[in-house]
């Protein structure tokens, strides 16, 4: 059997699931690690590595054979932190090439495959660009800031045939597949109302500030990059990027397309037909932030309703839990979050639904990030958990709602054009502008 051949037997016997990686310890992989030939690993290269671009490493990292060659960030005090938390026993950090504009790291041949977790308005340009330049991507959620972004991204994936995961990681825990098995399989009856709700008593926007110099070891302009120019100002900065219209959507787009999810797969639901979104500046309209804090939106699809209700600085949601996923059917109701799924049956039908509460078994993230590699070494793209397509029906969803509260109108989808039938909307809002230079790449 060939070296190569070895790999991926060997490698199957964790990314099947058969041992998972998260089980093993870092002994354990350090032996496996040295079973691999160098010419059968995998090198990535990491593009944002403050926040869960970090855990996306640290995950692949559990993969054996998997190394970090490259990583790229525009905080250098980011870069020195993170490297220093890599056992010295392990990593030789002398080794990982540092950059801070994205496009020289593209260009190493050594890098396989890259880890995007920058803020979401760089996640378009630098999933395009790793594509053209014939690396695997993970993409962190939401794969793009706006509709047109989203079309791009998947029309980038399936011209230039690389294997593109989307960082929602829900999609590979046991239990959320558990629990639309059960969906589907029809026992709740029919299913008229889907409420996804997003409580998040610990978000908070910053204060108010002036705005300052740069920091030092801060390339602000490439943090910039195709959002408007502005000063810098520390409210808006790493964590809160969030809460700006410029760089992000808010909770609707950062919770809501893990959550949102699995609301439209245990549904089979396509894009909606109506969309309304209510909401504000309710809890901190003294604190610096422009997307709601507080919001409920309304999706209409044929033969259901979906409900959106998010609310910063509140934990107490519906069901007793700060956030999940409800199905209520005419047999019972199935509520679903990350901490697990029960059936509360309806008391009225004779024909009652019911099912203990399950618990997690598994780490979703770890096992979302072996299944991308496996698909990197199968190159089966259907094998893919999240691939760029589902990436991108979600948070088209979620930018609808969006839109519409931006708007203070309420929408409709004509499903046949992929725009709203309202072309006001469709000329302020399909695309967000670029900036200094940049653009989207036509595909």
């Amino acid at each position: 059997m060939s070296s190569r051949k070895k790999f991926i037997h060997q490698s199957s016997l964790i990314l099947g699931g058969g041992l998972l990686a998260s089980s093993l310890d870092s002994q354990a992989f350090a032996i496996f690690k040295n079973r691999v030939a160098p010419s059968d690993q995998l090198n990535i290269g990491a593009i944002g590595i403050n926040g869960m671009g970090w855990a996306d490493v640290k995950a692949a990292l559990k993969v054996p054979g998997v190394n970090l060659v490259a990583v790229c960030d525009v905080d250098s005090n980011v870069i020195k932190k993170r490297l220093s938390e890599l056992p010295s026993d392990k990593y030789d950090v002398s080794k990982i090439k540092i950059f801070e504009d994205y496009r020289k790291l593209l260009e190493l041949k050594e890098v396989d495959a890259v880890i995007i977790g920058t803020p979401d308005h760089w996640h378009a340009l630098i999933m395009i660009h790793a594509c053209q330049a014939g690396k695997d991507v993970y993409v962190e959620k939401p794969v793009g800031n706006s509709i047109i972004e989203c079309n791009t991204m998947v029309a980038a994936q399936q011209k230039y045939k690389r294997a593109v995961q989307c960082g929602q990681w829900q999609r590979s825990q046991q239990h959320f597949q558990d629990a639309i098995d059960f969906v589907h399989s029809g026992q709740l009856g029919n299913i008229r109302t889907v409420k996804v709700w997003c409580y998040q008593g610990w978000m908070r926007p910053a204060p108010v500030v002036p705005d300052s110099a740069v920091p030092a070891g801060i390339n602000y302009k490439q943090w910039l990059g195709p959002a408007p120019t502005r000063s810098f100002n520390a409210s808006r900065f790493h964590f809160n990027f969030r809460w700006f219209w410029d760089y992000a959507g808010g909770l609707m787009t950062d919770w809501g397309v893990h959550l949102l999810d699995y609301a439209l797969i245990g549904m089979k639901a396509p894009t909606p037909k109506t969309i309304v979104g209510l909401g504000g500046k309710f809890a901190y309209p003294e604190l610096s932030e422009e997307t709601p804090d507080t919001l409920t939106t309304l999706y209409e699809f044929d033969g259901f309703n979906l409900v959106w209700d998010s609310a910063m600085g509140i934990d107490n949601g519906s069901y007793g839990k700060d956030h999940g996923i409800a199905f209520i059917g005419n047999n019972g109701t199935l509520v679903l979050y990350r901490g697990g799924w029960e059936v509360i049956e309806e008391k009225q039908s004779k024909t009652k639904a019911s099912s203990p509460f399950h618990k997690p078994t598994d780490n979703g993230l770890d096992k979302h990030m072996q299944n991308f590699i496996s698909v990197i070494k199968s190159r089966k793209m259907e094998d893919l958990h999240c691939s760029i397509q589902a990436g991108a029906h979600v948070a088209t969803v979620a930018q609808m709602g969006n839109i519409s509260f931006r708007t203070g109108k309420k929408l409709t989808w004509d499903k046949t054009k992929g725009r709203f039938t309202d072309e006001a909307v469709n000329a302020a809002y399909l695309l967000k502008q670029y900036h200094n230079g940049y653009s989207l790449p036509k595909i």
